[in-house]
């Protein structure tokens, strides 16, 4: 029999059912076969079996593919503010555990990863940046923002604010306005740029205009592994953006390197950064479309020991992956021709939909193209406080190899 419960409820098929007893925590529109009472957007509902069993409750949307977003399968969780302040605990409690020092510059939370479905809040030094991408999650982040403030003046950690990157097209789909601003309930400073330190490198951080939250942290430790490598070389890093991976070949004693960007203000960003760092004389910047540039320097008989590829996702959906194949293989092909025996390529995608297994196959049909092999040095994925959840693949999106050309 069906457990009674205040909530209105949906029946999923049994393809749901078994989705939500392997733990993922989505339920899609198409999935739904019944309903008890009239879900409210936003509001919490409870999820049935065909046969009447209770598989968990979360959030409602009416609009979106993704109908609800399940937050719990303890039947006695009441959703009251205390609830959403325990889930803001365990986030913290897991970056001090996993970041220890880069605990000050660091994602807090990480959306389904954290049990917040719909939520990234980055933190930069004295500033939080978050974006909110559930109808339901927005309804409560009033809660969530004054616990993970008072959470955090409590151990002694000052934020002077924070500031929400809510344009998302994202937002439309689940009926919610889209924005950016101050969180105008909280106290704010008056500029939207600060300065954070990470491995040792300053950047100036633009949480109103940046990509995404305003800085990539994901790569944080990727950035290290490829430090370790460029000591006297000269490195070429593509899509630099604001010149993280750059910055940290160039302090660990690079004899020279490029970065380059088809956005100028990234790379008047990434030049303003050098110049922070004091590593200006060591760099240089170039405003340039990478799949044009990287022909034209093989052409001009370039030399670089050690290229590094961070694009942007080329893929978002399924339906794109094999066009995002074809631009993966051809800057990682153009990249292998441009370097020598010996030298090294740093590569990655940050597209969901780009599987480990697909991103490997690219990697060799490119390196036979190449006319090379590929001495695998490292293989990673992104840093700790982006937590992978097994039972949910779209946690799992960073593949990052490094490599020696022989």
């Amino acid at each position: 029999m069906k457990q009674e419960r205040n909530f209105p409820s949906v029946t999923v098929t049994k393809k749901a059912e078994a989705a939500l007893r392997s733990g993922h925590p989505w339920v899609y529109a198409a999935e739904i076969c019944g309903r008890r009472g009239e879900p409210v957007p936003g509001g919490i509902t409870d999820v049935f079996s065909q046969r009447g069993a209770w598989l968990g409750a979360g959030f409602y949307s009416a609009e979106s593919k993704i109908a609800v977003r399940v937050l719990s399968t303890n039947a006695n969780e009441d959703f009251s503010p205390a609830f959403f302040e325990r889930r803001v605990k365990y986030a913290l409690d897991y970056r001090r555990a996993v970041m220890g020092p880069d605990f000050s510059c660091c994602r807090l939370v990480f959306g389904e990863a954290d049990g917040l479905p719909g939520l990234t809040v980055d933190r930069f030094s004295d500033l939080l940046v978050a974006q909110v991408l559930s109808r339901g999650t927005d309804g409560v982040r009033d809660i969530i923002y004054r616990s993970l403030v008072s959470q955090l003046e409590a151990s002694g950690e000052h934020i002077s604010g924070i500031y929400e990157r809510n344009e998302s097209p994202i937002r439309s789909l689940e009926g919610l306005e889209r924005y950016k601003g101050w969180y105008g309930p909280l106290p704010h400073p008056e500029s939207p740029v600060t300065e954070i330190c990470e491995n040792g490198v300053r950047y100036a951080v633009d949480v109103e205009n940046g990509q995404k939250t305003g800085f990539f942290l994901d790569q944080k430790y990727n950035r290290l592994a490829v430090a370790r490598l460029a000591r006297g070389l000269r490195v070429l890093d593509c899509f630099t953006h604001t010149g993280s991976f750059a910055l940290n070949a160039a302090r660990a004693g690079a004899a020279h390197v490029t970065a380059v960007d088809v956005s100028g203000s990234a790379v008047a960003l990434a030049r303003q950064n050098a110049a922070l760092n004091g590593l200006e004389g060591r760099m240089d910047f170039i405003t340039a479309d990478v799949f044009d540039l990287l022909p034209e320097l093989l052409e001009r008989h370039e030399h670089y020991d050690l290229v590094i590829l961070d694009p942007p996702a080329f893929t978002k959906s399924r339906r794109t992956v094999s066009g995002a194949e074809r631009g993966y293989r051809e800057i990682n092909y153009r990249a292998m021709r441009l370097l020598p025996r010996g030298g090294y390529l740093a590569t990655c995608s940050c597209s969901h939909f780009m599987s480990h297994e697909l991103f490997e196959k690219m990697l060799r049909r490119a390196a036979q193209d190449a006319n090379v092999s590929l001495k695998q040095i490292e293989a990673r994925q992104q840093a700790p406080d982006h937590p992978i959840l097994w039972n949910v693949p779209e946690t799992d999106y960073l593949k990052f190899y490094i490599f020696q050309l022989v």
